[in-house]
């Protein structure tokens, strides 16, 4: 049994080092091994809901989350993609003051992380300067994200913002060959499955992606 354990442990060490070893002091990678747990979520399962009590940190170690926001009539935004070597920053702030998340996070591509519990988030932020770096640094990307989301919605005509909502999605998933819905973009950006049909077509005449039933090939990205 203690062979096992150990064995269990070596593997998600490597793990977590292929990923996090230019982030975090092996001290810290360590103390991760010890108080975390490996996991795996298939893809269209959800990591965590509105309203939920988070006990666990995620720390990404492959895979994609689509974090959304709900408004009380039940439409749907698509804010940021999580991805490997992530975590969601906001789930720190809704750990330390016990606070239920706003946000739903949908797996897009099947993930696998490591689960901290959140007593030890307070705890070392004061012991790893890595770990507080890795917080802070989360913040600041997640809040310009969030920023850019805005100024997307604010000033952006629906055409921009389907063409960078694809952009986007390329991006995160490294291929520029996308499985996707009309339907699907229409709930990430808040609008109709008409209208975005009607703006892929365009996209499409124009050259700029090449449309497929269920499929969207982005010829150009938007800078």
């Amino acid at each position: 049994m203690v062979d096992k354990v150990n064995h269990q442990d070596i593997l998600l060490k490597d793990l977590i080092t292929k990923q996090y070893s230019a982030l975090f002091e092996e001290e810290l990678i360590d103390e991760i091994v010890r108080v975390g747990y490996f996991n795996k979520i298939n893809k269209g399962n959800l990591l965590i809901d509105i309203g939920d009590y988070l006990t666990h940190i995620p720390l990404i170690l492959s895979g994609t989350v689509k974090i959304m926001r709900e408004e009380k009539g039940g439409d749907e935004i698509a804010l940021y993609y999580l991805q490997s070597g992530e975590t969601c920053a906001i789930s720190f702030a809704n750990c330390i003051n016990r606070k239920e998340s706003i946000f739903r996070g949908i797996v897009e591509s099947d993930l696998e992380g490591v689960f901290i519990p959140i007593e030890f988030i307070d705890d070392w932020l004061v012991t790893y300067k890595s770990w507080r770096h890795y917080i802070i640094d989360s913040y600041h990307f997640r809040l310009l994200e969030m920023v850019e989301s805005i100024d997307s919605l604010a000033f952006m005509k629906m055409q921009n913002r389907v063409w960078k909502y694809l952009t986007n999605r390329v991006k995160v998933a490294n291929n520029m060959d996308l499985e996707i819905t009309h339907q699907d973009i229409a709930i990430d950006l808040n609008s109709t499955r008409v209208v975005i049909t009607r703006i892929i077509k365009k996209l499409h005449d124009e050259g700029k992606i090449f449309s497929t039933r269920n499929r969207v090939k982005v010829l150009q990205l938007l800078e």
